[in-house]
């Protein structure tokens, strides 16, 4: 099975930074789109960023500005930069990819278990 494990989390102060990983392990054929979102408590999950094979990005209107989100296909591990963090920026973050396990396979989505970002005022 393809997991996505994911570091990075932690506690930082407002105007800090952190940087998220993410790596896709398991046998993949290719990573379409793979791309951050989060969930604060008693919200709903949102998206944060997406980046495609190719490096297109897309941004939430929140974090434009200060998250970049990259990625290494040859590794299969993305990245979101975080700067300029914010209170409102705490969340639980959750790496997400589509992706194909084989040529044949239909299209999958895969989350991580989710880490926790922590923003002190």
């Amino acid at each position: 099975q393809v997991q996505l494990v994911e570091s990075g989390g932690g506690l930082v102060q407002a105007g800090g930074s952190l940087r998220l990983s993410c790596a896709a392990s398991g046998i993949i054929f290719s990573i379409n789109v793979m791309g951050w979102y989060r969930q604060a408590p008693g919200k709903q999950r949102e998206l944060v960023a997406t980046i495609t094979s190719a490096g297109s990005t897309n941004y939430a209107d929140s974090v434009k500005g200060r998250f970049t989100i990259s990625r290494d296909n040859a590794k299969n591990t993305a990245h979101l930069q975080m700067n300029s963090l914010k209170p409102e920026d705490t969340a639980v973050y959750y790496c997400n990819a589509n992706l194909l396990v084989s040529l044949t396979s239909r299209y999958r989505e895969v989350w991580g278990q989710g880490t926790l970002v922590t923003v002190s005022s």
